[in-house]
């Protein structure tokens, strides 16, 4: 999402502890976009690691788990969540990245790829307005918002857990990330000053929102 700020991706690249990691991407929120697939060997080739795709839609891979379980870093795209939650489905791409997190491999993404993991989330996969889904992995507990910085999120995303549509969670400003180990807060960074991650709570029928600490990477 930051093509001139590299810090998100060399700090991903480092969790997997490997000299050359094997960085896959699931583009299926987009429809495997064929340009947003170039966006990202565009953007890898800046880095020493390996990096693969994983196409759905065309389905040119035999054994989607194996190329799964054999990744050190598994990146997902932005797009459509719930489609992409019913492609995966599936094709059976659900349960194998429950297994490869369990494997210890490093889950991440941006937009649906953020929302993915928990059990909820705010969308606009049904349309321009902004509602709730539920039904993601559930990998992590709760409701996460992504792009909570523009100017429709924070608000619907509050409203939803202040009305008890979504359940509490999580939300990120672009250019900021929440780490979990197993399920557990580890670290929270950012790419940038003046971006943050939060914390979001349902209290007394109202939402309420606490900044989390977050520090600034390293150029």
């Amino acid at each position: 999402m930051e093509p001139r700020n590299l810090r998100l991706d060399k700090w991903l690249l480092t969790l997997t502890r490997r000299r050359r990691p094997r960085v896959l991407f699931l583009p299926t929120a987009s429809g495997d976009s064929a340009g947003y697939v170039c966006r990202f060997y565009r953007a890898f080739s800046k880095h020493l690691c390996e990096a693969g795709h994983l196409s759905l839609f065309d389905r040119s891979a035999t054994d989607p788990r194996e190329i799964i379980l054999s990744s050190d870093l598994i990146y997902v795209g932005g797009g459509n969540t719930a489609n992409m939650l019913s492609i995966w489905r599936v094709h059976g791409v659900d349960q194998t990245l429950r297994d490869a997190w369990h494997d210890g491999v490093i889950l991440c993404g941006v937009s649906a790829g953020a929302i993915c993991w928990f059990e909820a989330g705010v969308t606009d996969s049904f349309g321009p307005e902004l509602q709730p889904l539920h039904g993601g992995l559930g990998i992590l507990k709760g409701s996460f918002c992504p792009h909570y910085d523009d100017a429709p999120r924070r608000p619907a995303y509050q409203r939803l857990v202040a009305d008890g549509e979504l359940t509490a969670g999580y939300a990120a400003d672009d250019g900021a990330a929440i780490l979990f180990e197993d399920t557990a807060i580890a670290d929270v960074i950012r790419s940038r000053r003046g971006v943050a991650a939060y914390r979001v709570t349902r209290r007394m029928k109202a939402a309420v929102e606490e900044t989390l600490d977050a520090r600034l990477l390293a150029p």
